[in-house]
């Protein structure tokens, strides 16, 4: 493996690691369904999306959990192929990483957990953001790091002649 490989591996894994260790530390120090207040803005709260983003399908029988494992488990594979497809691009990489590392965590949690664990809770007054954790961030980070680079290719391009 060459360092262009390794690089964008050892950003997943960091994101892996953090997103488990916070995890870790939500279950083991936090009661579910019970907030505690960290800012005016801000709680932790341990609570489990069977679901996807937005509790999508958190309704289901029990499919959705490895439906979204299987899902998790084939889109980290296709992020390594473009990881090693677009060594060279180091945003679009970056990007993949952040995506790879939160996708994995909420996949190990589907398989140990039956569930992803959230316990960030964003709000203002009394509106919530739906609940998420380190792995949601990086894979919006890197998701929107992705649209960004879309943008700035669209934007940079000359229209073409009829």
């Amino acid at each position: 493996m060459n360092r262009l490989f390794i690089r964008p591996l050892l950003l997943a894994s960091s994101v892996l690691f953090l997103d488990q260790l916070t995890k870790w530390w939500a279950l083991s120090h936090l009661q579910y369904g019970t907030p505690e207040v960290v800012l005016p803005f801000l709680n932790w709260l341990l609570l489990f999306n069977p679901g996807a983003a937005f509790s999508f399908l958190a309704q289901g029988s029990g499919w959705q959990r490895w439906f979204f494992t299987l899902l998790g488990l084939g889109a980290s594979v296709y992020i390594l192929y473009l990881l090693r497809k677009n060594q060279n691009d180091s945003i679009l990489t970056w990007a993949l990483s952040l995506i790879l590392g939160g996708a994995l965590g909420n996949v190990l949690d589907r398989i140990l957990y039956g569930a992803v664990v959230d316990f960030i809770d964003v709000h203002y007054g009394n509106w919530h953001w739906p609940a998420f954790n380190i792995a949601d961030s990086a894979i919006s980070v890197g998701a929107a790091l992705i649209i960004l680079i879309e943008v700035r290719k669209s934007f940079g391009k000359s229209p073409q002649p009829d």
